[in-house]
């Protein structure tokens, strides 16, 4: 704000710096001009020298040429006018000055750059308004959230120019504190979960503990007896093994909270966007793009989310690919929409194919290429809420990826 008002000052500056230059060009020009009229009354006399009456007609500044005659006063006149002699006669020729007049000119002047001061003035001023003003109050807002300051939701502005970006930062700072809620049950549900088990174990592990110590010192002699107590050490190691078995499957299960929001879309509005996205991109990279003809029809499912799966295939794709070519092939069956991503240079080894969409899990062709394991995975949880699938296959040195959409 601070350097939009001193923006604001250099303006006022530059317009009365302007005013006071016009003025001065103006009085400039009225001393380089002079007097006009005297070109003109020199001109009529040497007409007349010649023997020619002269045409007034064609004069802006010469009113009248008049023979003097000492019968009469010609200094009587309510025109200015100035005495001349040719051939030995006397004429007096009155001119009009207002002709050369330039104060018309100088309000003409005066007036049109005080509007025009007035119209930037005015346009500095709404801007400084509704521009400058509520964006000053919102910068601060992108620290707030950082810092976790979560509570207080921005003011609405009936600002045509804020008003989707407050309603989009409050939808933001909502999803914030949502996901930092659902955070904390998940921590505690794990934490529960940790507490509950780790007593469980105890159990089992300190009987195991008492049958080894017992055995270690020669208590049971009994050939039965030592068999029973090998069999319960076995019976409570698989407590224990079920126990750390139901912990691992608890880590690994859906530790992302995703959300779907089930509608209908047309194909076309998910395929144009994403072709629109990345044409561009692949033109820049030389990198042979196309998508296959198809019949428009109704998905079922959640745009917003198709689209994030589709974006994250075709950045795998980008990214795992050799460049040559990416592909979108669309076909149809079995009620169902699907969209396959193929790119050229596929460098997967066929192991790994069935671990491709596992949480965490990365390739081998993934060495010196940023990522967290994550992005197949979460494509899978999407397309599986929206009723739909995810699969991929390889051959001859192509990767394809298919997700398949329900029809509406």
């Amino acid at each position: 704000m601070k350097k939009f008002n001193k923006m604001f000052i250099v303006l006022l500056v530059v317009i009365a710096g302007t005013f006071v230059l016009a003025n001065i060009l103006i009085n400039t020009d009225e001393k380089v001009s002079g007097r006009p009229y005297r070109v003109e009354i020199e001109r009529v006399c040497k007409t007349m020298q010649d023997g020619s009456e002269p045409d007034l007609s064609d004069c802006k500044y010469v009113t009248a040429v008049k023979k003097i005659d000492t019968s009469e006063s010609f200094y009587e006149t309510n025109s200015d006018y100035v005495i001349r002699s040719v051939d030995g006669q006397l004429y007096r020729i009155e001119y009009n000055t207002s002709a050369s007049d330039t104060s018309s000119s100088r309000l003409a002047v005066n007036l049109s750059l005080a509007l025009l001061s007035a119209v930037v003035i005015l346009v500095f001023m709404y801007i400084r308004h509704f521009l400058i003003k509520p964006f000053n109050r919102f910068s601060s807002v992108p620290y707030d959230l950082s810092k976790g300051k979560l509570t207080q939701p921005l003011e609405e502005n009936k600002s045509k120019y804020f008003g989707k970006f407050v309603w989009g930062v409050n939808m933001l700072r909502e999803n914030i504190l949502e996901q930092k809620q659902n955070e904390l049950e998940l921590l505690k549900e794990k934490q529960t979960l940790i507490l509950s088990i780790s007593h469980d174990i105890k159990t089992p592990l300190s009987a195991i503990k008492l049958y080894s110590k017992a055995m270690s010192k020669g208590i049971y002699t009994d050939k039965e007896k030592i068999i029973e107590t090998a069999k319960n050490i076995d019976k409570n190691a698989d407590d224990i093994e079920k126990f750390v078995t139901q912990l691992t499957r608890s880590a690994s299960e859906d530790f992302l909270h995703i959300e779907v929001n089930m509608s209908e879309f047309y194909l076309s509005e998910l395929v144009d966007e994403i072709a629109n996205h990345y044409s561009p991109q692949l033109s820049d990279r030389h990198t042979e793009f196309s998508v296959d003809e198809y019949i428009n029809c109704i998905l079922s499912g959640d745009l917003g989310r198709s689209t994030e799966v589709l974006k994250n295939l075709m950045d795998n794709a980008i990214k795992y690919g050799d460049g040559k070519y990416i592909r979108i092939g669309i076909t149809e069956e079995d009620g169902c929409k699907l969209i396959c991503v193929a790119n050229s240079g596929c460098s997967l080894p066929e192991g790994e194919m069935l671990k491709i969409f596992d949480s965490f899990w990365r390739g081998s062709n993934s060495q010196g290429k940023s990522g967290s394991g994550l992005g197949l995975y979460i494509c899978r949880q999407l397309m599986l809420k929206m009723n739909g699938d995810i699969f991929a296959e390889q051959n001859d040195g192509e990767m394809r990826i298919t997700a398949v959409f329900p029809k509406a």
